[in-house]
């Protein structure tokens, strides 16, 4: 074994009945290539930012990655990554996959692929548009695109429809698409920091989103909401169907 790294077999009381591979190691400077011949992996960490992982930060992901099918959680958070292989669509039992704090300004169309996938971290990148595949992951529940250079959302974010996390903090977002009030299942979204001035007349609907009743469940402080004005924002989705309704009577 590589004294390098660190591979927790199943049977290991702090692996979680999983099969994890922590790669570690102040004199590493590239990835083992022998982490690529253990197919039986489910967990991989290779983020820095991680306690006891990489020491140093990827440029890029080997195209290796995808004989890693079995793997169903994949942290690359906090590399210098600027693209992701096509190869990655071949881990189709991903469920997390975390790739926040690089410079992602895109992704391949295989990601698609990846219909199992519950948990996608695309935090602190360059993407100016939502990628098309993200819209395709129908078994999605959490979503994190803060703090990238989004200015709009695609029509096909109703495809999410299993979504109850959304984070969109810090972005450049103008307005939302109408076809967003479908994603009935939100429960937390996030819209603070962004240049919003009115909301699709069918927010109201979003009926399970816990705004007005939990204050962690929402953000969409310095926005220039006008329509609806900050204060019946506040009082949650059933206030802003009603502040709706009324304009159409008036």
């Amino acid at each position: 074994m590589n004294p390098l790294w660190k591979y927790l077999p199943e049977d290991s009381p702090i692996s979680g009945k999983k099969k994890k591979l922590k790669i570690e190691g102040k004199q590493l400077s590239s990835l083992p290539p022998e982490v690529f011949g253990l197919e039986a992996l489910q967990v991989l960490e290779m983020s820095p930012e991680r306690e006891s992982c990489l020491s140093f930060q990827m440029g890029l992901v080997p195209r290796e990655i995808g004989l890693l099918r079995n793997l169903t959680v994949l942290y690359m958070d906090s590399n210098s990554l600027k693209a992701i292989p096509p190869e990655i669509g071949s881990l189709e039992n991903l469920q997390r996959l975390t790739l926040s704090n690089n410079f992602l300004a895109s992704l391949p169309v295989e990601l698609a692929r990846l219909q199992k996938l519950r948990s996608l971290h695309l935090a602190n990148n360059c993407l100016t548009d939502l990628p098309a595949p993200v819209c395709q992951l129908k078994k999605l529940t959490f979503l994190d695109a803060s703090d990238n250079q989004l200015e709009t959302l695609p029509e096909s974010i109703k495809n999410l429809k299993r979504l109850e996390t959304l984070l969109l903090l810090f972005n450049s977002l103008e307005k939302l698409p109408e076809s967003f009030c479908r994603l009935r299942r939100l429960r937390s979204l996030w819209l603070g920091y962004n240049r919003l001035r009115r909301l699709p007349s069918g927010f109201g609907n979003l009926e399970n989103l816990d705004w007005g009743r939990s204050h962690c469940s929402c953000n969409f402080e310095v926005n220039p909401l006008e329509c609806p004005p900050e204060e019946v924002c506040r009082q949650g989705p059933e206030r802003i169907k009603q502040y709706f309704e009324s304009w159409k009577l008036m």
